[in-house]
C-alpha cells in the first residue's frame, strides 16, 4: 500500500483472511490512521514480522498508537513508524517486543532520557534509529551496553549529553557498532566518547555538531581498519591534524571541517589515505604548503581546503594526478603565484573555488580542457589579462564570479552560447567595452557589472526577455542612452541598479511593470522629466498581489556520482546608498532591503503623492533635483522608511506635521529648498535631527531652528509698527520705481540722509536682497556642481 490515499474509515473486512501475512508496508499511505485500524492489525495479523508505516499521518500521542496498536505484535522483528509527528515518550510496552531487530522512530518530536525508556530493556534490537527527535542522550551510550546485537545506533540531531558516570569512562560495551552518527545543535559540553576505544568494527562514524574536547581521534582509524566514512564536523577539536602511522586504505570520506586544528597538513597524506573520494578540512586554521601528495589519491573526487591559512602555490603533482577531481575549493587562503601551469589532467573538475588568494597572472588556457565546468569562482585574487574567449565554448558553466580582480578588454561574444547561465559577476575590474547584443542567456538570475568601465548604450538584445533575472547590477560605469523600455520583459527583476551612469532621457513608466521590484538605484545619471507616479504598482507597495519573496542564492552542485553535496553558498552583493552611506549589503538582508534612488539627475515637477503608498520602502532619495511644489503629505504612510532626503530641490509650502508619525526615521533633510512656516514637533524621531536637515530654508522656524513668532505674541509699539511701515514702504517703493526712476532715486537719498531710522532701513533692504540672490545661485548652480 505504498504512496496511496485511503479516504474516509479504513475498516477491516477482509482483514481475517491475512492470519499468516507476515510483511505490511503502508509508507505514505497518506491518510489518519486511527486506533481502531490499528487494533485491526494486531488483532488480524498476529503473524507480522515487518510493520512500516512512514509518513502515514499517525497522530501525535505516540503511547497510544504504540500501546493499542502495536505493542502486542510479538512476533514482530522490523518497525517504521518515522516522519509521523510522534509526539511525547516511547511507551513501555514496547519492552514486551523481545523479537524487535529494527526500530525506525526517526524524524518524529519525541522526547525523555533513553536511559529511563524501554530502550534499556530491548537487548534484541540490532538497528536503532533515533534520529531528528529531543531525546536526551548520553555520549558514552552506557544505557545500551548491554545490547550485544546492536550494530547501527542513528541518533542524530537530538540532545547529546556528557558521560552519566566516571566508573563507565573505560567499560567495554556488548555491543560491536557498524555504524554510529551521533550529532546535537545543543546540549552539554562532552568528551570523547570513550566506548570507541573498544570498538573494531565501525564502518560510518558521524559526530559532528557536538562541542568535545580532545584532538583528532587517529586511533579510531588504526581500531578500525574497515572503516570508511568519519564524519567529525564542527566539534571544537584542537591541537595538530595527526594521521595513524600506517596507510588505511579503506577510507572514502573524510570531513573534519570547522574545527580549530592547527598546524599543518601532514605531508604524507596521500601515501596514507591513498583511497579518499572526499577529504574536507576547511574553515579551520591550518597553515603551511599544501601536500603535493595529494596527487596520490587517485580515486579523489572533492578536495575542500578553504577557509585556512594555507600558503605556497598550487601543487603541480595534484594538478596532473587528481584526474578523478570534480570539486576543488581552495578559497580563502594565502595562496600566491599563477593558478595552474600547462601541465594540467583535471579535466573533470565541476567546480572550482580560488577566491579569496593572492593568485595572479592570466586565467590559464589549460581550464579550457574543463568541458564539465559548472562553477568557476576566483573573486577577489590579483587576476589581470582578458577574459578568455575559450570561457564561452564551457557551455555547462552556471555560475562566473570574478569580481575584485584587475581583469581587462571586453566581454567576450561568446559568452552568449552560455545558455546555462545563471550568475555572473566580474564587477570591481577593469572591463570595457559595451555589452554584447546577443547576451541573454534564458536561465541568467543575476547580473554584477559595476564598476568597470562599460560604455554604449543598453541595446535591445541585451537582457532581452530573460524572464528569471533578478538582480541586475550595471552601476558605476559610462554607460549612456535612455533607459529601454523594452525593461519591462524582465518579469522577475527585483533589484536594478543603474546608478552613476551617464544615462539620459526621461524615467520610463514601463519600471511600473516590474512588479517584483524592491529597489530601484537611478542615481547620479542625467534623467530629466517628471517621476512616473505609478511605482505603487510594484512590490514597493507592501499590498501588491503578489506572493513573490526575494530569497538569497544559495545554490548547490551536487557530486552525483557519489551522491555527496558539495556545497557553494552564493551570497550576492551589491552597494546601496541609504542614511548618506553607502553601503555594501550582502545575504539574507537583501530580501529586506526595499529603495528608491532617484538622486543627482534634472527630473522636474512635483512629486506624486502615490510615492506615499511605498510602505514597504526603507530608503527614499529625490535630492538634488528640480523638484517644486509640496512634499506630499502621503508620505505619512511610509511607515518602514529609515532614511527621506528631499535636500536641493525646489519645494516649497509647509513640511507637512504627519511626518512625525514615522517612528522609523533615522535620516531626514528637506535642505536647501524654498519651504516656510513651522517644521513639525519636535518629537520623537524628529526630536534627534539637528539644524543641517533644514538649512537652507530661510523662512522655516521652530526647533531646532529659531522659535517661530506671530503678531499676537509681538509688541505693538517696536514690532508691529516696524512689520506695517515695512510693509507700506516696500508697496511705496515698487509704485515710485514705475512711475519715475529719478524721483525714486532723489527720495532715497534724502530720506538717507535725513533720517537715520530710514537709514537703517535701506540697510536692512540691501541685505535681504543679498541674501535673496545668494539662494538663487544655490539652487541653480550647486546642485549640478557637488552632488555626490
Amino acid at each position: 500500500m505504498f504512496d496511496c490515499k485511503v479516504n474516509g474509515l479504513v475498516r477491516g473486512q477482509g482483514f481475517p483472511h491475512f492470519k499468516s501475512l507476515d510483511h505490511l508496508d503502508m509508507v505514505f499511505a497518506r491518510t489518519a490512521l486511527n486506533t481502531s485500524f490499528l487494533q485491526i492489525i494486531r488483532e488480524s495479523m498476529p503473524s507480522l514480522k515487518y510493520l512500516s508505516m512512514s509518513d502515514s499521518t499517525l497522530g501525535t500521542n505516540s503511547s497510544r498508537i504504540l500501546d493499542q496498536g502495536l505493542c502486542s505484535l510479538m512476533h514482530l522483528q522490523e518497525l517504521y513508524i518515522d516522519n509521523n509527528d510522534l509526539r511525547g515518550s516511547l511507551p513501555w510496552c514496547l519492552a514486551n517486543m523481545t523479537s524487535l531487530r529494527i526500530l525506525d522512530v526517526s524524524s518524529n518530536q519525541l522526547t525523555g532520557s533513553i536511559s529511563s525508556s524501554p530502550l534499556v530493556h530491548l537487548t534484541s534490537i540490532e538497528e536503532l534509529m533515533l534520529s531528528n527527535n529531543h531525546f536526551q542522550i548520553p555520549i558514552s551510550l552506557e544505557p545500551l551496553f548491554n545490547h550485544s546485537r546492536l550494530k547501527i545506533f542513528d541518533a542524530a540531531n537530538n540532545e547529546i549529553k556528557a558521560e552519566i558516570t566516571e566508573s563507565h569512562s573505560l567499560t567495554a560495551p556488548n555491543f560491536q557498532l557498524q555504524a554510529l552518527s551521533l550529532s546535537s545543535g545543543y546540549g552539554d559540553g562532552v568528551t570523547f566518547p570513550k566506548f570507541l576505544y573498544h570498538q573494531h568494527d565501525l564502518e560510518d562514524v558521524r559526530l559532528s555538531h557536538v562541542n568535545m574536547d580532545g584532538e583528532f581521534p587517529n586511533w579510531l582509524l588504526e581500531n578500525n581498519t574497515k572503516l570508511r566514512q568519519l564524519y567529525l564536523v564542527n566539534d571544537s577539536l584542537t591541537g595538530p591534524f595527526r594521521l595513524p602511522i600506517h596507510s588505511h586504505r579503506w577510507l572514502r570520506f573524510l570531513d573534519v571541517s570547522n574545527n580549530n586544528f592547527q598546524g599543518h597538513i601532514p605531508v604524507e597524506i596521500g601515501d596514507i589515505l591513498p583511497s579518499l573520494i572526499s577529504f574536507n578540512i576547511s574553515m579551520n586554521a591550518l597553515d603551511s604548503s599544501i601536500p603535493s601528495s595529494f596527487g596520490n589519491m587517485n580515486f579523489l573526487q572533492i578536495l575542500d581546503l578553504s577557509n585556512n591559512q594555507l600558503t605556497g602555490e598550487i601543487p603541480e603533482h595534484l594538478a596532473v594526478s587528481c584526474v578523478n577531481l570534480e570539486f576543488l575549493a581552495l578559497s580563502n587562503n594565502n595562496l600566491k603565484g599563477h593558478m595552474f601551469s600547462r601541465n594540467f589532467n583535471l579535466t573533470n573538475l565541476r567546480s572550482l573555488q580560488l577566491e579569496g588568494n593572492h593568485l595572479e597572472g592570466e586565467i590559464p588556457q589549460s581550464l579550457s580542457k574543463c568541458s564539465s565546468l559548472e562553477g568557476l569562482y576566483l573573486n577577489n585574487n590579483s587576476l589581470s589579462g582578458k577574459i578568455p574567449r575559450w570561457l564561452g565554448n564551457l557551455t555547462g558553466l552556471k555560475h562566473i564570479i570574478m569580481p575584485e580582480n584587475h581583469l581587462e578588454g571586453p566581454i567576450p561574444v561568446g559568452f552568449c552560447q552560455l545558455y546555462s547561465l545563471q550568475i555572473l559577476d566580474i564587477s570591481d575590474n577593469n572591463i570595457s567595452g559595451s555589452l554584447p547584443s546577443c547576451f541573454h542567456p534564458l536561465s541568467i538570475e543575476q547580473v554584477h557589472l559595476s564598476k568597470n568601465m562599460l560604455h554604449g548604450q543598453l541595446k535591445r538584445g541585451t537582457f532581452f526577455h530573460c524572464s528569471s533575472l533578478v538582480t541586475l547590477d550595471l552601476s558605476y560605469n559610462r554607460l549612456n542612452g535612455s533607459i529601454p523600455n523594452w525593461v519591462d520583459g524582465l518579469s522577475q527583476l527585483s533589484h536594478l541598479i543603474l546608478g552613476h551612469n551617464n544615462l539620459e532621457g526621461e524615467v520610463p513608466v514601463q519600471l511600473c511593470e516590474l512588479n517584483q521590484l524592491q529597489l530601484l538605484d537611478l542615481s547620479n545619471n542625467n534623467l530629466h522629466g517628471p517621476i512616473p507616479p505609478c511605482f505603487d504598482n510594484t512590490t514597493l507597495h507592501e499590498s501588491s498581489n503578489n506572493s513573490y519573496s526575494l530569497k538569497p542564492f544559495e545554490t548547490s552542485l551536487v557530486m552525483d556520482s557519489m551522491m555527496i553535496p558539495a556545497e557553494k553558498q552564493i551570497h550576492e552583493n551589491f552597494e546601496f546608498t541609504t542614511k548618506n552611506i553607502a553601503y555594501i549589503y550582502q545575504g539574507k538582508v537583501l530580501s529586506l532591503l526595499s529603495g528608491l534612488d532617484l538622486s543627482c539627475n534634472k527630473l522636474i515637477g512635483h512629486i506624486p503623492p502615490q510615492i506615499g503608498n511605498l510602505t514597504r520602502i526603507q530608503t527614499l532619495n529625490l535630492s538634488h533635483n528640480n523638484l517644486t511644489g509640496l512634499i506630499p503629505s502621503t508620505f505619512s504612510n511610509l511607515k518602514h522608511i529609515e532614511s527621506l532626503d528631499l535636500s536641493y530641490n525646489k519645494l516649497n509650502g509647509k513640511i507637512p506635521h504627519q511626518l512625525v508619525e514615522l517612528k522609523t526615521l533615522a535620516v531626514f533633510s528637506v535642505a536647501y529648498n524654498n519651504l516656510s512656516g513651522e517644521i513639525p514637533e519636535w518629537t520623537a524621531q524628529f526630536a534627534t535631527f539637528n539644524e543641517s536637515s533644514y538649512e537652507g530654508n530661510t523662512f522655516l522656524c521652530g526647533l531646532p531652528l529659531p522659535i517661530c513668532r506671530s503678531p499676537a505674541t509681538m509688541s505693538e509699539a517696536s514690532i508691529g509698527n516696524e512689520r506695517d511701515d515695512n510693509l507700506i514702504d516696500i508697496d511705496s517703493f515698487f509704485i515710485t520705481f514705475t512711475t519715475s526712476y529719478v524721483v525714486v532715486i532723489f527720495g532715497i537719498v534724502i530720506v538717507l540722509y535725513v533720517n537715520s531710522y530710514w537709514r537703517r532701513k535701506w540697510f536692512y533692504f540691501v541685505e535681504m536682497w543679498i541674501t535673496s540672490c545668494y539662494y538663487f545661485v544655490v539652487d541653480n548652480l550647486i546642485p549640478t556642481r557637488f552632488c555626490h
